[in-house]
């Protein structure tokens, strides 16, 4: 990697809502509104000619829908959906895919894993949080005042804001080649965001389609969740980037799910790493005496967690806390509340 190499981006604006930006022949960056703290999710449409091919879609709502009428109308060109492309399975990336499916009578290709993770948790709407839930969070240390406003509130649900997906989809798997908007992309895996999560690399041109496995300026979240509360997505995280960054060039031009596209891949993709091996060794530190995952927040983040970004921070201190904890350099014991203290190990 060139020691003079930056990340630059060629737009300094994104498209405004209802719009799009043409990044190349046949691709159109689209962006959509998100109510929550990380604000709007990319999407990018391929020129099939007659149709389109719409990679990720944001959340469905009243919103959405009239967003994307007025995107089918105006930069779309009146023309139809024919394919839906799904990066992984959070909300943002697949609430609007049903629709366009029933809409269009369009296809929906994704990773295996993507879509039956999709499928599952837009169908599994809960009302009350589950005692795995609750256990979960009191096992991270969960702070008492937000853990009784959690344990009173209906939990989040995807259906809240995904559209049903039907049934049937094409399989994308590892080494695919995908021929959209007049490009063959080589399709690679990442994982430790969500499993399987997908990449396109175009050979015909510099262009990546990254989803959020590779985002500028800010660190996808990593998390472990009451589903796997003993998973390690950290390491498949670090696994992802070693293998992604084999393929980095700096002249590509990276299209992320947030945020702006960009050059300088190589550097991002070490950035990224680092960012992560650095949370690692503060932890190390820090853990010389007995903490609980919520007491580690701090040495994390570099911003303030309050209740709205508390349930993320919590998910994603625990997969660093796991992560220390299958390489063996921690040990951990239950507390009378419940929560996990956690602490090096003598060497």
């Amino acid at each position: 990697m060139d020691g003079a190499a930056i990340i630059r981006t060629p737009w300094q604006d994104p498209p405004a809502t209802g719009t799009a930006t043409v990044i190349a022949p046949g691709l159109l960056w689209l962006r959509l509104p998100l109510p929550m703290v990380l604000d709007h999710v990319n999407v990018y449409a391929l020129d099939e000619g007659d149709s389109w091919t719409i990679i990720d879609t944001g959340i469905h709502s009243r919103r959405s829908v009239a967003l994307w009428e007025e995107i089918l109308a105006g930069p779309l060109q009146g023309r139809p959906v024919s394919r839906v492309i799904l990066t992984h399975h959070h909300p943002d990336h697949i609430g609007m895919a049903g629709w366009l499916m029933e809409r269009f009578n369009a296809a929906l290709w994704a990773t295996r894993t993507s879509w039956l993770m999709a499928r599952m948790l837009i169908l599994d709407v809960e009302d009350a949080p589950t005692p795995q839930a609750l256990a979960f969070s009191r096992a991270g240390g969960m702070d008492p005042a937000i853990y009784e406003i959690r344990k009173a509130e209906r939990p989040y649900n995807f259906a809240d804001i995904c559209h049903p997906i039907p049934v049937g989809y094409t399989r994308v798997q590892e080494g695919d080649v995908i021929r959209a908007g007049g490009r063959d992309w080589d399709v690679r895996l990442g994982g430790g965001h969500a499993p399987d999560h997908l990449t396109l690399w175009s050979r015909d041109d510099n262009l990546v389609i990254a989803g959020d496995q590779i985002l500028p300026s800010i660190s996808p979240n990593i998390g472990v969740y009451p589903t796997e509360p003993e998973a390690d997505p950290l390491s498949d995280w670090l696994a992802a980037c070693d293998r992604l960054a084999r393929h980095a060039r700096d002249d590509h031009l990276v299209l992320p799910g947030h945020k702006l596209p960009f050059t300088g891949l190589p550097l991002r993709m070490q950035q990224l790493r680092d960012n992560h091996h650095g949370a690692l060794d503060r932890l190390r530190a820090f853990l010389q005496e007995p903490h609980t995952a919520a007491d580690c927040f701090p040495h994390l983040f570099k911003r303030r967690i309050d209740q709205g970004t508390y349930g993320l921070a919590l998910v994603e201190s625990v997969a660093h806390l796991n992560h220390l904890l299958h390489a063996g350099e921690v040990r951990r014991w239950r507390r009378e509340d419940g929560a996990w203290l956690w602490q090096i190990k003598d060497r």
